[in-house]
Order: structure tokens, then C-alpha cells, then sequence
């Protein structure tokens, strides 16, 4: 059953490790694989070792497209490892995770959350203190490198403080004993040389591992705080100003921050950390920057997160996708032009316009102006034109990416957000959340509660 499971979450077409087997000569064999791999998987975790041929594998530089192309730090290794090995690899993390409780501010790597769901976080705690007219200072901390530079040692370290058994943690020792990898790139393939720091990219299994490290930093910078959300490495420190106690607040976690990173081999970027002071008071004062190891943290008006502006407003995000959509119908219209099929335009626009137009649309387009929507609403009807079929307009893909969203989360009830959905004694309709102003009414939660009680 397991390995059943693991054969079906590996997607086709992926490219080969050096043994060059893919995933899908498994899936031709079928159960004669399943029975194989079973009996294979059962001798690796009695004896703690795996063949010898999984500890290669090949690390491909791709380039980031940012930056300049001479200047290495501006490309991301990718390690291609064995399909074989990756399946051992999802076997051994469907144990774990059965093992291993993640904090709930933990949204990478986490089975039904995403990246909205760190973004509907962020949104609904701005909201709030927007209501009650208060200030929130939101540390946006960077971590260089940190895939790449976890200590073999801290990764042990955190998997026994996390309750993983023993028997386990050795078989994760021996995915990463004697691994050696070679460089392929346009002018060669280098020689077979040790990497002994950091996680495997690639790896089915390093994300799962990366979120415990990250798990364990989460307990070091803000024991108490529910107002620490992260996205794999991608870590926001919110907290609340309450004059001169405030600060002293800020600067203690942020230190508690800093001296995790150092003592665990992981460096802590100040030039791309950033403090976003989001003031909702009447009366507002100056705010004097975070000082840390000596160096001050820019203070900014809005900042990316998880490739969405955290500003309140939607100005910058849809701006942006404006623009990008538009520069996309180029490409449209070229293919328009060498006589496609109507079919083929509707995909390719649906595949390459719309993805980004709706990108994370059910945290931003309550919150847009109807000038912004009427803005995007060009795009889509000037796509209409081009090939020639009937689209969905942008606020029927809002709608029914809410309602999709509102329903994942109504059937998981591990969800944290799941204990919003409260339905009234009728058991017909939804209890509607409270809001004070236009603007949290008009946020993903609330107006997906309204959306809901419309429909059934």
C-alpha cells in the first residue's frame, strides 16, 4: 500500500538520475513492481542501507533568470537522484510525518495548505488591526542559503527533538553517508566530490526535513507568539507595538533570532530582511529602524511575500500582473497569426494569461477597486477577441476559486482555518464573521462565508 501510494505521487516525465530508470518503467510492471519494490524497501530499513548506486547524483546549475549569468550565485542547483531512491524517500516521509507534528505557522511543505494560506494570515491580521485602528510592525527575515547550509549535525539534532524514533533517524543518516555528486553543465560533467553540508536538492524528501529544521527555529524565536508565520524559509515576524515596550519586544526576538542562526550555521541576510510598519492610528509617529549585529533593518511601505505585495491595498500586485498578462498576448497573438485553433489559443491563454492574472486572487481582488478589476477585465476580453471563444470573466474565477478554497478547507478539519466555517443551529447556512469595516467584509473569509450562504 505504501509503495502503491509513492509509485502514484511521482509525476511522469521527470528527468533521470544516473541510473537512468525512470518512474515510469515501475508503473509499466505494475504490481510485479509493487511486490518488487516492497521486498526491496523491507531489506533496506531492516539493515539501515541502501545500494550504493543511490548516493550519486547529478547537480545541474539553471539559471535564475535575474542577475548577471557570469555570477554563480544567480543560478540554483538542481540534484537529478534516482527515481528508485525517491520513492524509498516518500515511503520513509509518509512514516515520518506520521511521527513528526509541525507547528501550525508552518505553511511549506504541508500537506492541503499553500501559500494562500500564509497570505490569508497575514491579510486577515492586518484587517484586524486596521479595525482596531492599531499599529503592527512586520519583520520580514531572510535566510541566505538556508536549504543549502543546514549542518548534517542540527538536522539529526532536530529530528530526535521532534519525537522521530531512532531506527528512522539512522535511516536518514544513511541517505546522506558517503553521497557524492558531479557538476553537468553545457561544457562538461565534472568528477565525483563529497558534499557534506546542507540538504539534497531534489530530494522528495528534503522539503519534509526542511520544514522540521525550520520547525525547531520556529520554538527558539517566538515561543509564545502566534504571530510567526513561515513558508519554508520565508519567515515573518509580526508584532505589535505598545510604546516603549514595543520595541524591547521586537529586538528580543529578532536577537533570539539571530543567535539561532549563528550557533546553527545558517546566515541571516540583512540587506534583504525588511520591517514593514503598517500604522492604523489616527495620530502616527516616526519608528526608528531594528539594529541587528550592528546593521539596521531597512524599514519599507510594502514588501513581497510569496510572490504577492503585503501592502493592504492591491495597486502594485495588479499593476504588475497587468502588465506581465499584457506582454503575454504578444505571444498569443503570434500564434493567432501562424493560424492555430481556437482550442489551442484557449489553452495556451488559460495556461499562460490567466495563471497570471488569478495568481492568489482569492487573497487580493476583495480588497481591489473596481477601476483595478475593470483593468484586468480588458485583458481578458482583448484575449476574447484573439481566439475568438467565449472566457471567463475575472470575477467568475475569483468566485469559484473561493468557493473551491472554502470547500478544501470545510473538509479538512485539521485545517487552521477550519473553525471559521461554524455552521448556525439550522445546520443550512454559515455563521457570518463580524466586521467593522467595508474592507475586512470584503476580505476572503467573510465574503466567502456570504458567497457560501448564496449557494446552497
Amino acid at each position: 500500500k505504501e509503495v502503491r501510494a509513492a509509485i502514484k505521487r511521482m509525476k511522469s516525465g521527470k528527468s533521470v538520475g544516473p541510473d537512468d530508470i525512470p518512474v515510469e518503467a515501475w508503473r509499466c510492471l505494475g504490481e510485479m513492481a509493487v511486490e518488487f519494490l516492497t521486498r526491496l524497501f523491507n531489506r533496506i530499513l531492516e539493515g539501515e542501507k541502501m545500494p550504493e548506486e543511490w548516493r550519486r547524483s547529478v547537480l545541474v546549475p539553471i539559471f535564475k533568470h535575474k542577475g548577471d549569468v557570469q555570477t554563480c550565485s544567480n543560478y540554483r542547483g538542481i540534484k537529478l537522484i534516482s527515481h528508485t531512491m525517491k520513492l524509498w524517500e516518500r515511503v520513509v516521509e509518509a512514516r515520518l510525518r506520521e511521527e513528526v507534528t509541525i507547528c501550525e505557522q508552518q505553511y511549506g511543505f504541508m500537506p492541503r495548505k499553500s501559500t494562500t494560506d500564509a497570505l490569508f494570515a497575514l491579510r486577515m491580521l492586518m484587517e484586524k488591526y486596521r479595525e482596531g485602528q492599531k499599529e503592527l510592525h512586520c519583520v520580514f527575515v531572510d535566510l541566505e542559503k538556508a536549504y543549502d547550509r543546514v549542518p548534517r549535525e542540527v538536522l539529526w539534532y532536530c529530528l530526535r527533538k521532534s519525537g522521530v524514533s531512532e531506527k528512522y533517524v539512522r535511516v536518514v543518516q544513511d541517505m546522506y553517508e558517503g553521497s557524492v555528486t558531479a557538476v553537468k553543465c553545457a561544457v562538461g560533467t565534472t568528477d565525483w566530490f563529497r558534499v557534506k553540508v546542507g540538504l539534497h536538492q531534489g530530494s522528495a524528501l528534503s522539503p519534509f526535513l526542511f520544514a522540521v529544521v525550520m520547525d525547531r527555529l520556529t520554538d527558539e524565536v517566538s515561543q509564545e507568539s502566534p504571530w510567526t508565520m513561515m513558508f519554508a524559509d520565508d519567515i515573518v515576524i509580526c508584532c505589535e507595538s505598545r510604546e516603549q515596550v514595543e520595541k524591547s519586544l521586537e529586538r528580543e526576538e529578532v536577537q533570539r533570532l539571530t543567535a539561532w542562526c549563528g550557533a546553527n550555521n545558517l546566515s541571516l541576510n540583512i540587506d534583504k530582511t525588511k520591517e514593514m510598519v503598517v500604522d492604523f492610528r489616527r495620530t502616527q509617529s516616526d519608528h526608528s529602524p531594528l539594529i541587528i549585529d550592528g546593521s539596521s533593518v531597512k524599514i519599507v511601505k510594502s514588501n513581497t511575500f510569496l510572490g504577492v505585495p503585503s501592502r493592504i491595498t492591491s495597486l502594485e500586485h495588479v499593476s504588475s500582473g497587468k502588465k506581465k498578462a499584457q506582454q503575454r498576448l504578444y505571444f498569443l497573438r503570434s500564434l493567432k497569426k501562424s493560424h492555430l485553433s481556437p482550442r489551442i489559443l484557449t489553452s495556451f491563454y488559460r495556461c499562460i494569461i490567466e495563471s497570471i492574472l488569478t495568481n492568489s486572487i482569492t487573497v487580493w481582488y476583495g480588497g481591489s477597486t473596481v477601476c483595478e478589476r475593470k483593468a484586468l477585465q480588458r485583458v481578458v476580453k482583448t484575449a476574447q477577441r484573439i481566439t475568438g471563444t467565449q472566457l471567463p470573466s475575472i470575477e467568475h474565477l475569483h468566485h469559484s476559486k473561493c468557493l473551491r478554497r472554502a470547500h478544501s478547507i470545510i473538509k479538512d478539519s485539521s485545517h487552521p482555518s477550519h473553525k471559521l466555517f461554524n455552521l448556525l443551529p439550522s445546520r443550512r447556512r454559515y455563521r457570518n464573521l463580524r466586521t467593522r469595516t467595508s474592507r475586512f467584509r470584503d476580505s476572503f473569509f467573510p465574503s466567502t462565508i456570504t458567497l457560501l450562504n448564496s449557494t446552497l
